[in-house]
């Protein structure tokens, strides 16, 4: 148990030191800190919670590409295996292809989410024993770790289904759910899990609707986003409009209770390092310069700077340059041109969320390639950092659940869809050409939200998820995914879990050893 304490403090001591308070917390020495010295004090209990959020940080990358890069966002031109500047795509190509298997299984050990479930679980175990922690906190943390252990399953439920479900704090040096020797339980009853854990989360809360760390926390808003989604999720499974009626009177209960979350004005602004904690964001999960940034974006989602320079941005007739172009990244997963074809004219969101390369012969300019760019960072020393904060959820996300819950229950959902597409053609909105049920697309409205929900999430981690939760057909009908390959709607389980844990199974479908 002193290494798996030791574990969770090495990674939330960082956290701690950048959060926004900064006090100096009375702590053993990380080396000496065990389970007989910790856990004594309030102050104790507040760094442990630090802490399950800077774990759930780490997973980011594992919720981006489970929620979106089997979609229809990213690619490379027909017919190559290189990006548009000339980097290989390393096996980002399998997602996008539909071409997984256990040796290359697009995410490996379950996205690593078991690590955090186990704080999560030993968080929830010492708050029910605790006479340190003010009531009022330890309601708090108790919505927080239910919410967020929610969160965990129900990223695993869309993605594998049926997993290993593990509630009680694992003891010992091992805390991987490979080494547990354990059956995965049916998607039912990770289901069950589910929502059990959102109403622990929101009777835990309880009246408390508060944000804290600058909405870096999870709170009970998170929760009942969670909630609508869940439910939503299940209204196309049996659940029908009943379930369609839980999540709206979720999502209602945020609007009634959190009256300063709204749209900004502008959707550029949603994002930037100067306006972190937003009036639009839910929950985000929080970066910042000089303590954690996100490797994984300029690691495979945005281009040299030796290679991107040899291309202009035709908007501002300029080529690219070292300064204010210094990406300095590896460009493994470029957006389609297609997806930001799919931008109407005058749609802000465009060249907010991608940055669209040129090749310029004379006065003419020919498109190359896209390359997402919704999350820039800041120039720090004549480099480029990233380090925005990544919206889990966020009021936009909020009106497009509404919308579909209404469209469900067989009502307007005008209102909500039209606040949106208003925002994102700011002073060019005409409603009579733009807004809903002026659209081609709006003849099928569940198909108008999914392209509202596309255009508005892009890098979020949003649409491969969208799809499912609608439906298979509309799976097959926006991805390279084909009906005769329906057992690919999960995801393998890689070889190393497999073999580490002889009690699993392979995803139905897939080749197990």
């Amino acid at each position: 148990m002193k290494k798996y304490i030791t574990i969770i403090l090495s990674g939330l001591w960082i956290l701690i030191l950048s959060t926004s308070c900064r006090k100096q917390l009375d702590l053993s020495p990380v080396s000496s800190v065990s389970d007989a010295n910790f856990w004594k004090t309030a102050d104790q209990f507040d760094s442990f919670v630090a802490g399950v959020h800077t774990l759930f940080r780490n997973n980011n990358s594992s919720f981006q590409t489970l929620g979106e890069m089997r979609a229809d966002i990213f690619a490379t031109d027909p017919g190559s295996s290189s990006t548009f500047t000339g980097e290989a795509t390393q096996g980002f190509e399998r997602l996008w292809t539909q071409n997984l298997n256990l040796d290359n299984p697009g995410v490996s050990s379950f996205g690593g989410f078991y690590t955090n479930i186990s704080q999560l679980n030993l968080l929830i175990s010492k708050l029910n024993s605790t006479a340190v922690v003010s009531a009022a906190n330890k309601n708090y943390y108790l919505g927080i770790a239910y919410g967020m252990r929610a969160f965990y399953y129900y990223h695993l439920y869309r993605s594998w289904g049926g997993v290993v479900i593990q509630t009680e704090p694992t003891t010992g040096a091992s805390i991987d759910i490979s080494n547990l020797a354990k059956a995965a339980s049916s998607a039912d009853d990770v289901l069950a899990l589910i929502k059990a854990d959102i109403d622990k989360s929101v009777t835990s809360f309880g009246a408390d609707y508060s944000f804290r760390n600058a909405k870096g926390y999870w709170s009970k808003s998170a929760t009942l986003m969670l909630k609508a989604d869940v439910y939503l999720w299940t209204s196309y499974r049996g659940g029908g409009a009943a379930d369609a009626t839980i999540a709206k009177a979720a999502l209602t209960d945020i609007q009634s209770n959190v009256a300063a979350l709204q749209l900004l004005p502008s959707y550029a602004n949603i994002f930037p390092t100067t306006n972190r904690g937003n009036n639009e964001i839910i929950f985000a999960i929080r970066y910042q310069l000089n303590e954690a940034s996100m490797s994984f974006v300029s690691g495979s989602f945005v281009p040299q700077t030796s290679l991107i320079i040899n291309f202009s941005d035709s908007l501002t007739n300029r080529q690219f340059n070292v300064t204010t172009d210094n990406w300095g990244g590896l460009l493994r997963a470029p957006v389609k041109i297609a997806t930001f074809r799919q931008f109407q004219a005058n749609d802000t969101r465009a060249l907010a969320t991608i940055q669209p390369a040129y090749t310029k012969t004379g006065d003419s300019y020919k498109i190359a390639g896209c390359f997402v760019d919704k999350f820039a960072g800041e120039q720090n020393a004549g480099s480029r950092t990233i380090d925005n904060d990544w919206p889990v959820y966020r009021y936009a996300d909020l009106l497009l659940m509404k919308a579909e819950a209404e469209v469900a229950l067989g009502q307007d959902p005008t209102a909500e869809i039209n606040q949106v597409r208003a925002r994102a053609y700011g002073a060019n909105y005409n409603a009579g050409v733009q807004g809903y049920p002026n659209q081609v697309v709006d003849v099928n409205p569940k198909e108008a939200i999914l392209q509202e929900r596309l255009l508005e999430f892009i890098f979020e981690g949003k649409r491969w998820y969208d799809l499912r939760r609608m439906g298979d057909s509309y799976v097959y009908e926006h991805t390279t995914l084909l009906p005769s390959q329906a057992y690919a709607l999960y995801w393998p389980i890689d070889r190393t879990s497999l073999t580490n844990n002889r009690d699993l199974k392979q995803t139905t479908g897939y080749a197990s050893f």
